[in-house]
C-alpha cells in the first residue's frame, strides 16, 4: 500500500472531523478517533484507492455509510451497481 501524502491526508481530517463533531455533537478529539480508526480513513490512506477525487462531504457521506452499515463500501460514492 502506498501511503497518501501526509498533507492531503491532514486536509481531510479537518474538515471531516468538524463535519462528524457538528452532525454527532462529538468533541473534536472523539471526532478525531472516529474518523482516524474507521475502514473510510483506511481507505483513504491508500493513495491507490482514489478517495481523494472526492470532496471532504464525499468522504463524510462514506464514513457516515460505514458507521450505519460497517462498511464504507456501501456507500452510492463507492459501491458498484
Amino acid at each position: 500500500m502506498k501511503k497518501l501524502d501526509p498533507a492531503i491526508t491532514d486536509y481531510y481530517d479537518q474538515e471531516v472531523v468538524k463535519m462528524i463533531a457538528e452532525k454527532y455533537g462529538y468533541s473534536p478529539m472523539d471526532a478525531l478517533r472516529q474518523f482516524v480508526f474507521s475502514k473510510t480513513h483506511e481507505l483513504l490512506e491508500d493513495e491507490e484507492t482514489g478517495m481523494t477525487s472526492f470532496g471532504a462531504g464525499a468522504v463524510f457521506d462514506i464514513w457516515e455509510a460505514e458507521k450505519v452499515t460497517g462498511d464504507p463500501r456501501n456507500s452510492v460514492y463507492i459501491r458498484e451497481e
